[in-house]
Order: structure tokens, then C-alpha cells, then sequence
């Protein structure tokens, strides 16, 4: 039995939202990607069934907002003067611009759902218990994958 689209929107709308507005910061961005985790949620409501959908939705809100912000790093939209204003204060923030490059090449050797095991964890604050109830693994499992990501990033940080 297909689920009710209105109704999940109704019921979850406003946490996708707060959701989206945490990870993203931006409000206009934030509308934007919970439209976009319920046009999903629309591609497959046929084969959903209304048992932990509190989880699909926080799930898939984290993943449409973390795809959004890949995109945005490989498509920057910024105008000129604004990227010229950046380039400018470059020193300013060089410190931030290697840490960017260092999990951007943390994140290019693990599969996709570690970085949301991080986000939810590390950034959010949630227990293994509860991260791994989102992502469908194992409490051992998320364990695994974060200390895999924290090898692999003091590998990185030590350099060829």
C-alpha cells in the first residue's frame, strides 16, 4: 500500500526543514533541499511502508544536503567579485582551506554513507546508538567506519 505523500509532508516537513537549515545554513537552500528530499520520497512512495520513517526522512535529508554541498564545491556560483573578494583574503584563511582540502580527501577515499555517519555523530552529536539506527548498520559498524576515517585521515595528515 502506497503511502500518503500530503501526510508525510505534514508530519515531517518541519524537521526535514530544520534539518536542511542545519546543515546547509542558508534558508532559500534549505526550502530548496527539503523539496528535494520529498520529490525523492515521491519517486518511491509506492515501496515505502510506514515503519521508521522518521529515520528515512532524517536520513535522506542529510544526504540531499550533504550532495548539495558536494555540488556546490565542484560548481561554485558565486559572483565575480565576490570570488575575487575570497582570493584577496586567501591568507586569512588558509588554515581553513587546508582543512577543507584534507576532509575533502578524507571523504574521497570512504564510501558516501561514512560521511553521513560523521555528520550525524561528530557534527550533530548523536550517540553511535542512534547514528546507527539512521544509516541501517550496526553500532560496531559505525564504530568501524569512524575509526577507519580517523586512521586514514592521521595518514593524511602525516604526509607521503
Amino acid at each position: 500500500m502506497a503511502l500518503d505523500v500530503e501526510d508525510l509532508y505534514r508530519r515531517f516537513g518541519p524537521m526535514v526543514l530544520r534539518r536542511c537549515r542545519r546543515l546547509l545554513g542558508d534558508p532559500d537552500a534549505a526550502d530548496d533541499a527539503m523539496h528535494d528530499v520529498f520529490v525523492e520520497i515521491c519517486r518511491r512512495h509506492t515501496t515505502l511502508v510506514d515503519a521508521g520513517l522518521s529515520s528515512l526522512m532524517y536520513r535522506t535529508a542529510t544526504n540531499v544536503c550533504l550532495n548539495r554541498m558536494r555540488s556546490a564545491r565542484r560548481r561554485p556560483s558565486e559572483p565575480a567579485g565576490d570570488l575575487l573578494a575570497r582570493i584577496a583574503d586567501a591568507d586569512a584563511s588558509v588554515g581553513q582551506a587546508e582543512a577543507r582540502s584534507l576532509l575533502d580527501r578524507l571523504l574521497g577515499r570512504e564510501p558516501e554513507s561514512s560521511a553521513t555517519i560523521a555528520v550525524l555523530h561528530l557534527h550533530d552529536g548523536l550517540t553511535l546508538e542512534q547514528t546507527a539506527e539512521i544509516v541501517g548498520l550496526s553500532v560496531s559498524g559505525v564504530r568501524k567506519r569512524l575509526r577507519r576515517m580517523q586512521a586514514t585521515l592521521a595518514e593524511l595528515e602525516a604526509g607521503p
